[in-house]
């Protein structure tokens, strides 16, 4: 790489199953006239090496990567350095991510959430104070899940049982706090589990039914949103966002038999876009398309906005 050379649009990911996902966004923004670099681990050292070299420039980032691997961590932060918006940086992440952060944010701010109980790490804190009555207010079986360790349930216990399922729990990541929440069973009507995920894409908000059982998704279709009164779905996930700060998430949220909406799950921050029509259990193709489309349309739309960008192609 003898010169430099600048693309509209970064997407790094380093997970397999994100490959449909990235192309199809890498596709679409090809349409919309971006020149558009995918980074993933084959190309990823030389891909640092541009940037650090000042001879690759990226006016946006969209980083699939940068939480769980050190080299692209490293990326995240040269192209920082050089200017380059990113989506989203790793302090927001982590921000959103801790879900005992996000616990308490939501309560502050009116949304609800199960009951919970906060327990600090195993590492600064091995012994706790936790009686038998605090146990009885979560209920059995309760759920327990680490605040920051996330993808995938890693580290969740779904149905524990005892004061013992907590002890041994913490050991797992002794650095993590720990959440114990009840275990929140949804409205069941007309052969429905009201159970859902939201997704918001830079102010774009849809919705699929989502069994938390055998995670399978439908969409929801505009008639069941009037029919239904899920209408409230949209203003607890646009309150989410304006809590975690993030432009791409998803989020779980449970109708009770009472009519009110619980958040569960509170933010998904590096959401599972493996495409329903190569795995049972991923989202609807006609949903991913439809993010897919919207989240390049936003982003050229906020290249368009940067005096750089502009310049370069005036």
């Amino acid at each position: 790489m003898n010169e430099s050379v600048e693309f509209d649009l970064a997407i790094a990911y380093d997970w397999e199953y994100d490959q449909d996902f990235v192309e199809r966004l890498g596709n679409l923004a090809g349409r919309e006239g971006l020149k558009v670099w995918i980074i993933d681990t084959r190309n990823l050292r030389e891909t640092l090496r541009g940037v650090e070299e000042k001879k690759l420039t990226f006016h946006c980032l969209l980083d699939r990567a940068s939480d769980t691997h050190p080299d692209f961590y490293r990326l995240q932060a040269a192209c920082a350095s050089s200017g380059t918006e990113i989506i989203e940086p790793l302090s927001r992440l982590a921000w959103a991510s801790d879900k005992a952060t996000m616990h308490l944010e939501f309560i502050s701010q009116g949304l609800l959430t199960p009951y919970t109980i906060i327990l600090p790490p195993f590492q600064s804190a091995a012994d706790i104070q936790l009686s038998l009555a605090d146990l009885a207010l979560l209920g059995r079986p309760f759920i327990i899940k680490p605040a920051n360790t996330t993808g995938g349930g890693i580290g969740v216990v779904d149905g524990a049982e005892t004061l013992q399922d907590v002890l041994r729990a913490r050991q797992e990541f002794r650095s993590d706090k720990y959440l114990l929440q009840e275990k929140v069973l949804p409205l069941e009507r007309d052969g429905l589990r009201f159970w859902f995920r939201g997704f918001f894409a830079f102010g774009l908000i849809r919705c699929a039914w989502w069994d938390d059982r055998t995670h399978r998704y439908r969409i929801v279709e505009s008639g069941e949103m009037s029919r239904y009164r899920l209408e409230s779905l949209e203003a607890v996930i646009r309150k989410i966002a304006s809590i975690c700060r993030l432009r791409f998430f998803s989020t779980e949220i449970a109708r009770m038999s009472d009519g009110r909406d619980i958040v569960i799950d509170y933010v998904n921050e590096s959401c599972d876009m493996r495409l329903e029509s190569r795995h049972p259990d991923g989202v609807p193709d006609r949903l991913v398309e439809d993010l897919s489309g919207w989240i390049i349309h936003a982003i050229r739309e906020l290249l368009e906005n940067r005096p750089e960008v502009r310049e370069g192609r005036s």
